[in-house]
This record gives structure tokens, sequence and C-alpha cells, in this order.
């Protein structure tokens, strides 16, 4: 029994991602993804991380604009590397049915058949390493973002 929780009552579970350095501050350039996997090497877990040079949700750095996200579409699962575009900010289309994501806002879906944003890694700052912290949405083909599927 947990102390303040009726008897119908379930307590939250929290997920415990792995910290991972993913690169440093100081080498990321304007508009040029850097790509790492993560929160594992399983299949699915390739993600980028780019500068946007204007500020964005969940973006870290002293302008706020260093943001990361999977990079598999939350559709279908299309894969999504190499579809950056600089001037909207955005990643997509994605190959399969042209979904396109807003990085600026979360990931969230510019057009397209997805009806869910990219999910985002979250990121953190310590002195001028950047480290993946956890990831907020499921990535595609998982039940569960810490359990990579074969």
């Amino acid at each position: 029994s947990i102390p303040g929780l009726k008897d119908n009552a379930v307590a939250a579970q929290l997920a415990r991602y792995p910290r991972q350095k993913i690169g440093e501050l100081s080498r990321l350039r304007t508009d040029q993804p850097i790509i790492f996997s993560y929160p594992d090497t399983g299949p699915g877990a390739i993600s980028m991380a780019v500068k946007l040079g204007v500020r964005a949700g969940g973006g870290i750095g002293p302008e706020q604009d260093v943001v990361a996200f999977n990079s598999l579409c939350t559709h279908m699962g299309g894969p999504m590397i190499g579809s950056y575009q600089k001037a909207d900010k955005a990643l997509g289309p994605c190959p399969f049915h042209q979904t396109t994501f807003d990085l600026t806002k979360h990931g969230m879906v510019i057009s397209g058949h997805a009806t869910e944003s990219l999910p985002q890694v979250l990121l953190e700052l310590e002195g001028g390493d950047i480290y993946a912290a956890g990831v907020l949405g499921l990535i595609f083909g998982r039940h569960d973002n810490l359990v990579s599927q074969a």
C-alpha cells in the first residue's frame, strides 16, 4: 500500500532511460544534423539532433535551439534520416506517405498521414556536453521504448 493513495488507485510507473552522451555543443553547426542511436542500438533507435538556429520546444543551449528526435515516421515507420529541411526547420516528407514534422514545435505533424508527433529525445546540457536522457512519445514499432523489438 502506498500512503496517500486510495485502495483502487494505481501508482504511476517511472521509466528509467539511460543517460548517453551524444555530442558537444561547440561542435554543432546550424542546420547540420548529427545521427545517433538512442535509447539503445536496436531497431528503430536511430535518432538525430540538430541546432535549428531558432528557439524550439524542448530546445537546449544558450539559444534553446538544439533538439533531437527519433527518425522513424510515426505513421508507418518510414525512414526520415536525410529529409531535414533547413528552410522550414522540418523533417520530411516521409518517403512512404509524405508526412512532414515541425521540429520547432516538439515534432508535431505539419501535413501527411501521421497523427502523432515524432518522439522527441529529451536532451540535457552539462558543461559543453549534450546528453540524451529520455524520450517523449512512443518509437514506431515498439510497445515500450526501453524494450527493443527484434
